[in-house]
């Protein structure tokens, strides 16, 4: 059997901290390390436990999600998983928290509060695996930083290849492709 996937839990809810571990341990590949209350609790736990996956709530007191999701991606990036209540009314949190390096996410459904996850549960397991595939293709700044050299002053500078950015995306997607486009140049060369 291959590697388990460890699992940290982030909800403020105690009942979402007690199903969602209960639902992940059902699938024998994946383990939960731990649950955090909120994002400064989860810094920590990240820290300590080393999780592959967090699942990470939006709306939480101390550190929200969005806040505990910008400090994982500057601090430790990691593969992150937003399950919350707000992921099909708040499209546009939804969207920034993928813009800000969040892998998916998963909506809680309406009666969650009454202990039924039942709904999401083959989807979150799915997700926290992709999730996990994907960590291994990241390129971390370490790796980039090491193979660039330093050009030497009053040296000619090559110009460097074409690249070329694609990107296809759903009509359900362009309020995200909307906030990718606004990280690039003004004057960046596009071809439609």
């Amino acid at each position: 059997m291959s590697e388990r996937v460890r699992v940290l839990v982030v909800d403020d809810s105690a009942l979402m901290r007690k199903l969602i571990p209960t639902i992940l341990e059902r699938d024998p590949s994946i383990e939960v390390v731990g649950t955090a209350m909120d994002g400064a609790f989860a810094l920590k736990k990240i820290e300590e436990l080393r999780p592959d996956v967090v699942t990470l709530d939006l709306e939480m007191p101390r550190m929200d999600g969005m806040e505990t999701l910008r400090m994982i991606m500057r601090s430790a990036p990691l593969p992150v998983v937003m399950v919350s209540t707000h992921s099909k009314e708040g499209a546009y949190a939804t969207f920034k928290a993928l813009a800000l390096g969040a892998i998916d996410f998963v909506a809680k459904p309406k009666e969650a509060s009454s202990g039924h996850l039942d709904t999401i549960a083959t989807e979150l397991i799915e997700k926290i695996k992709v999730a996990k595939r994907a960590a291994g293709n990241r390129i971390t700044a370490p790796v980039i930083a090491d193979r660039i050299q330093p050009v030497k002053k009053n040296a000619r500078v090559a110009v460097p290849p074409h690249r070329i950015i694609a990107i296809g995306i759903s009509t359900a997607d362009q309020m995200l492709c909307s906030l990718c486009f606004r990280k690039f140049p003004r004057n960046f060369p596009a071809v439609c």
